[in-house]
């Protein structure tokens, strides 16, 4: 029999039980319903997505790990439904994509002056987390592709308060002026919001990881803008701020910022023409410090909210073009660089969008003075599985993406793309930390280039030459597996990764050979092993490859007396392959 003492106390447990477990269901349909408190949303120091120097490269850090982007910009008005999306996001996840480059447009955000709907980035969000993706979101602003389309009605209907660019003839373009003080105000405010709420609802998740300002910034038509604030700025005096920048970083200037400056004599004060010379160049220069100087405070208002990293992409000048305003005049192209560093120290990375032929050599030009690699447009297909194993193996980037990839993912046409992205992405652990570490390089190859049918990595004390796919026979008419006629339209690519006691390949229509740095003796092949990795990241050998699957020259005396020793790797189909190989000397 119980006590009146003991059923008292009986009775209080139970009440505590009963309020612990209401509290318990309370904090559950807190965080499902995307509630926290204050304290929750608080970053700590370093542990927000942010980028890291490790070693020679810039890496992407998301919940304190190296992040490598496998990625896919989704076509302009894509991400604008949710709905639209839903047969989206399968296609894009079976086809080894992590990332996904969505568009928020200030038009959605905020429709109405002063009221914001997040709606859009919520469902973007909630998706990508369902699909284990994650995001960078492409804040349509005040422009794309240069131009004026994604601004909110208000902003659309009042040009008086939100002034435009004009010709030299006074004629408005369909284009926001960079010197708008309202319209930097408005942009900014609608950006620090919605940076705002991603820290309140995605801090721990951290399916967010990276955000690009405004799209393909840049004046189209003439080399600067002539409105009556453009003006007025043109013929007043180069900020200081900009030629303080020049004096203090006048040893490593890029050429092109250098030419210009030095043209009137390095001049610390005047007016632009007085002090860059009466050309287009002037005009280009005052357009990017100007577009710098906009999205710099856009940025950082972005920034004060929530500290994600922020890159700017840039519309290349291409073959055909003359003068700036043939490629939007001002923006983050190569030759601007130092300008927007100048003006825009809260920008992160300046990224080229390339579609041109010459990926490798655009995107040295693009990855100069330390400006970390990321390519957020580009090509798919055979040709962009090339442009990625290149950018990341060679450059270090932290990721690459093909434009409008959504729309043909799963077609032929992209077969090997995204079994190169399936494969990468297995492996990633080891790329970054080989990127990291020094231990990693790339070939890119192409058939219809002479100068590009053969490529050489350098890794430690060994010369990796990787030959694309060729027919034909060599010395003596003997068939061999290197040398001879190479499909105009054919590409390869190969990724070298130096590990302990062997090195690792991810190859297509490429053969590999292997000479030795110092030029001493020759390399053989102890062991060669194909396999592949699963998802966690682990080996699994498959056949050790000797005999005609090594063998790739009979003319040995040939070979010999090129210091090759005949023997290599041959990754003779278009569908990328992983070999192992183990070296020796001799």
């Amino acid at each position: 029999m119980k006590t009146r003492k003991s059923l008292k106390r009986n009775g209080l447990m139970a009440v505590s039980r009963y309020v612990i477990s209401l509290a318990m269901a309370l904090m559950m349909m807190c965080g499902l319903s995307g509630c926290q408190s204050s304290t929750d949303n608080e970053v700590p120091d370093g542990q927000a997505p942010h980028l890291e120097k490790r070693g020679g490269v810039t890496q992407l850090i998301v919940q304190g790990k190296p992040w490598l982007v496998l990625g896919c910009e989704l076509g302009n008005s894509t991400s604008s439904s949710r709905d639209y999306m839903q047969n989206v996001w399968p296609k894009l996840k079976e086809s080894g994509v992590n990332t996904v480059l969505a568009v928020v447009s200030w038009e959605q955000t905020e429709p109405v002056e002063g009221q914001f709907d997040f709606s859009v980035v919520d469902g973007l969000v909630a998706d990508a987390r369902k699909h284990d993706m994650k995001l960078a979101l492409l804040w349509f602003g005040s422009w794309k592709n240069g131009i004026t389309s994604y601004t909110p009605t208000w902003v659309k209907k009042d040009s008086k308060r939100f002034p435009l660019a004009q010709t030299p003839e006074g004629k408005p373009l369909p284009i926001l002026t960079t010197l708008g003080t309202e319209t930097c105000e408005a942009d900014a405010k609608a950006f620090a919001a919605m940076m705002r709420h991603l820290k309140e609802t995605d801090t721990a998740e951290q399916t967010v990881v990276m955000v690009q300002m405004e799209n393909e910034v840049g004046l189209h038509g003439h080399p600067r803008d002539y409105c009556p604030l453009a003006e007025t700025a043109y013929q007043g005096q180069v900020p200081q701020a900009l030629t303080e920048w020049l004096k203090v970083h006048k040893e490593t200037l890029l050429p092109e910022t250098r030419k210009a400056w030095e043209l009137n004599g390095c001049k610390t004060e005047g007016t632009w023409e007085e002090v860059f010379g009466k050309n287009d160049r002037t005009a280009e220069i005052f357009m990017a410090w100007h577009y710098a100087a906009y999205m710099d405070r856009i940025t950082e208002a972005g920034k004060k909210e929530y500290d994600l990293p922020m890159f700017v992409n840039a519309w290349i000048v291409q073959p055909e073009d003359t003068r700036p305003g043939n490629f939007p005049s001002g923006g983050p192209q190569a030759q601007n660089h130092d300008i927007w560093r100048a003006a825009a120290p809260h920008v992160d990375i300046l990224s080229p969008d390339i579609y041109l032929n010459d990926f490798p050599d655009i995107l040295r030009l693009y990855s100069r003075a330390g400006n970390p690699v990321f390519i957020p447009e580009s090509r798919s297909g055979q040709n962009g599985a090339a442009n990625a194993a290149y950018a990341i193996g060679a450059m270090g980037a932290i990721g690459y993406s093909p434009f409008g990839f959504e729309r043909n993912c799963d077609e032929e046409t992209n077969a090997t793309f995204c079994q190169f992205y399936k494969k990468a992405g297995c492996v990633a652990d080891t790329i970054l930390a080989a990127q990291a570490e020094g231990r990693i390089g790339a070939a890119w190859l192409k058939g219809s280039d002479p100068m590009r049918v053969k490529d050489t990595i350098s890794l430690g004390d060994i010369r990796i030459v990787c030959e694309l796919i060729s027919s034909g026979m060599r010395n003596g008419g003997a068939p061999q597996l290197t040398g001879g006629t190479y499909d105009p339209e054919a590409m390869g690519y190969a990724i070298a990764i130096r590990q302990t006691d062997s090195y690792l390949f991810l190859g297509s229509n490429v053969r590999i050979t292997f000479l030795p740095a110092d030029g001493d003796g020759y390399v053989g092949l102890a062991k060669v092993t194909e396999g592949d990795f699963d998802n966690q990241g682990r080996w699994h050998e498959g056949r050790w490859l000797n005999g005609d699957e090594i063998q790739l020259r009979y003319d040995l005396l040939y070979a010999v007396d090129e210091g090759f020793s005949g023997q290599g790797l041959n990754f003779g189909r278009p569908e990328p392959a992983f070999l192992k190989v183990e070296l020796f000397r001799y």
